[in-house]
């Protein structure tokens, strides 16, 4: 028998997998060309939040049929409790490329920082822009944006890593999030981000396929005054991570053999 399921489930996770990656990048395209015509004619007020929901609706269809499929399995419930909860730093761990989009997925008025070259993506680039994230190209004008975005009652994500985990379970951590939350005079609130699978993780092999269901849960942290000492309250703050993250793994990397 097991040998009869075994080949079936293989064609289903790759069914699965496939399939989910079209239909990601057929909305993504659709977005584009919505994104592309809203853009220089919505002003700011208006294309801010129409940018925003219309990536936190759409990553909820894609992961709504992707749970539906079998693929992923959702643990977000406590980042409902911040919906209305602004302004807000947003800081996270980041094992997989997935973290930001799942954040995104659930909270109407997150903005992120992002890899310059991801804002120029023909997949990203449109709806970054019309949702007004804040690209990374130099850290004092990045610093500056993301204080600007907090006084106006957003939300912000950042991942004080600068770049998904490379070595469980938490990487070393930049001082950007601690000077951003100083200068805005913002509360920082951690979100931990932990899954059972490699999946787009730092060193994701493009060959490998994940054993399905994936599994994501983020859960709410302890949340921090703005800091004094950015420097000092970085190293505390990546300890932490380290501490809450101690006990989670994810397993080696499935290959489909």
């Amino acid at each position: 028998m097991s040998r009869l399921i075994r080949p079936v489930r293989t064609l289903y996770e790759y069914t699965a997998l496939y399939l989910g990656l079209l239909l990601y990048a057929s909305m993504s395209l659709a977005w584009i060309g919505i994104a592309v015509l809203l853009y220089p004619l919505l002003p700011e007020r208006l294309g801010r939040p129409v940018g925003r929901y219309g990536i936190m609706y759409g990553w909820r269809i894609f992961f709504g049929i992707m749970h539906a499929a079998g693929a992923f399995r959702f643990d977000t419930a406590e980042l409902e409790a911040l919906r209305k909860d602004t302004p807000l730093l947003l800081v996270a761990n980041h094992p997989s490329l997935l973290d930001a989009v799942i954040v995104a997925s659930r909270l109407p008025d997150l903005v992120c920082i992002m890899k310059a070259n991801l804002n120029d993506n023909i997949f990203l680039g449109a709806g970054a822009r019309l949702a007004r994230y804040i690209r990374n190209d130099s850290g004092h004008g990045m610093i500056k944006a993301a204080v600007a975005e907090l006084r106006k009652g957003g939300q912000l994500l950042v991942f004080p890593e600068g770049t998904r985990t490379a070595e469980p379970p938490v990487g070393r951590f930049k001082g950007g999030a601690a000077l951003i939350a100083r200068h805005a005079g913002v509360p920082l609130q951690t979100l931990i981000v932990e899954t059972d699978s490699p999946f787009l993780s730092k060193r994701w092999p493009v060959y490998a396929r994940p054993r399905l269901p994936i599994r994501f849960r983020i859960r709410l942290g302890l949340r921090f005054d703005p800091p004094d000492d950015p420097v000092a309250f970085t190293h505390a703050l990546e300890a932490y991570y380290a501490r809450e993250l101690a006990g989670v793994s994810t397993p080696p990397f499935e290959t489909g053999s």
